[in-house]
């Protein structure tokens, strides 16, 4: 039997505090500097929804709304998330 058993510290989105980073979720795609996380829910700096995302080659989003300062986002809505663009 083969088993891999292995703790790493600081992966997921704790290896993403500080960056720029996106989430694709339910209904939304949103992006913004990632500043907290907890169990239930991230924080994000300077959002944005981003409502045409353009070639994903391209430098940055073809349509991206900034919404307020700061948005909580629920991690249960999360399908994906990472450094994009």
């Amino acid at each position: 039997m083969k088993k891999l058993i292995e703790q790493v510290d600081g992966e997921g989105l704790e290896s993403l505090l500080g960056k720029e980073v996106t989430f694709f979720c339910m209904n939304y795609i949103y992006t913004g500097k990632l500043i907290g996380v907890n169990d239930t829910c991230v924080l994000l700096q300077n959002p944005k929804i981003v409502y045409e995302t353009g070639a994903f080659s391209d430098q940055g989003w073809k349509d991206a709304q900034p919404v307020c300062p700061q948005l909580y986002i629920q991690t249960a809505s999360i399908e994906s998330f990472g450094v994009v663009k």
